[in-house]
């Protein structure tokens, strides 16, 4: 099977946020689409290892900021990259509460959904949310996980559903690589001349997470 293929389905780019008691937590997500319209309803696919997927069984309720083309590119990075069992994301964050939950400020949309079932496969859990609330926040285009490839230069999580393994395949070049997030460095000025405060655009990791990789 050529898991390539699977490039070719239509994503975005999601922060999807929740409660964990009374602290808000969330992390970045691929896997979002519309089942019905009335009632309004959202399926969504979290990998068991995530944190955020037991704040939503224990909570009964998630929300979707929808991220777009000029939200910060930061923004995955601290979603994505890191745990909320151990860091208090939306520290790091500009966000508001919507219905009882996080939403971040950085987007063009958001939808707050009430779960109302869900389906365990062997490495992830989809939820199903109905609808209780949302709004279109900003005027510019919503990312696709295609964009955030090609454009943000950015990887998938290894949680993400839609990660495949030969993304870390070695091919032809040397480059400087983030070693928390993946991101190739790829400007126009070599990476040694770069300047010591440089951080990495996706993490904000510093200029000293950087390796030299063939890719």
């Amino acid at each position: 099977m050529n898991t390539k293929v699977f490039r070719n389905l239509s994503y975005g780019v999601y922060v999807i946020s929740s409660l964990d008691g009374e602290r808000p937590t969330g992390c970045i997500a691929n896997s979002v689409m519309q089942i019905t319209s009335s009632p309004a309803t959202i399926a969504l696919s979290m990998n068991h290892d995530n944190y955020t997927n037991s704040c939503i069984a224990a909570s009964g309720k998630f929300a979707v900021s929808i991220l777009s083309e000029e939200s910060d590119p930061g923004l995955i990075g601290n979603f994505g990259f890191q745990s909320g069992k151990d860091v208090n994301k939306f520290d790091a964050a500009d966000y508001r509460m919507e219905s009882g939950l996080p939403i971040v400020t950085d987007s063009c949309g958001y939808i707050v959904c009430r779960v109302i079932d869900k389906m365990e496969t062997s490495t992830h859990t989809v939820f199903l949310g109905e609808v209780i609330d949302g709004d279109v926040t900003g005027v510019n285009p919503p990312m696709t996980y295609a964009y955030y490839h090609q454009v943000v230069k950015g990887k998938s999580p290894k949680n993400a559903p839609t990660y495949l393994p030969e993304e870390d395949a070695p091919a032809v070049k040397e480059v400087w690589k983030c070693s928390v997030c993946g991101y190739v460095y790829d400007g126009e000025t070599p990476f040694e001349e770069l300047p010591d405060s440089y951080t990495c655009p996706i993490c904000r990791q510093p200029k000293s997470k950087f390796q030299k990789v063939s890719s």
